[in-house]
């Protein structure tokens, strides 16, 4: 049995998605997602926007809508012309789409008010990583689901840069 199993998958250099939730229909929901993310590839000579990515994916959990995947999704991911994209939705489908952060797993109460105190528009990425940190690592003390690290994708224009991070391991 492992702990450190992958939750964040990228699908192509400007896009990558996370799902928590159980962890067999997590795998399923990333294969057929990349199945579909091919087929698109092949057809357009392109990569997915993430927008369009994201309402596939709505799409591919509202058609399991009566024995849905139990994982919750987030997308993000930079459009063409180079805007953020984030969005997140429920078992079901549901959009819900963000300017600023998406959260999802087994403590979102304790991260909304750490997010909500330390993000703020136009950051850095280095400045962006740290707030990402502190946020993670402040739920992670909090919640005794949580735990055992976290990785950080900072995506931008040029290059995605991935961390590391470790917590508590109890």
């Amino acid at each position: 049995m492992t702990c450190d199993t992958p939750k964040v998958y990228k699908i192509h250099d400007k896009l990558y998605l996370g799902l928590s939730g159980l962890q067999t229909d997590a795998t399923t929901l990333h294969q057929k997602l990349q199945f579909r993310h091919n087929l698109y590839k092949l057809r357009e000579e392109r990569d997915m926007k993430p927008s369009t990515f994201g309402h596939m994916l709505s799409n591919a959990l509202y058609e399991r809508r009566f024995g849905p995947y139990f994982a919750a999704p987030v997308v993000a991911g930079l459009e063409p012309d180079g805007t953020p994209y984030l969005c997140g939705m429920d078992t079901i489908g549901a959009i819900e789409s963000a300017k600023d952060f998406m959260i999802t797993g087994t403590s979102p109460e304790s991260l909304y008010g750490m997010c909500e105190s330390m993000w703020r528009p136009d950051m850095e990425p280095d400045e962006l990583f740290e707030t990402v940190a502190q946020c993670l690592m402040s739920g992670c003390d909090r919640d005794a689901l949580a735990g055992w690290g976290a990785v950080v994708h900072v995506i931008t224009k040029d290059k995605v840069v991935s961390r590391t991070l470790k917590t508590r391991m109890d």
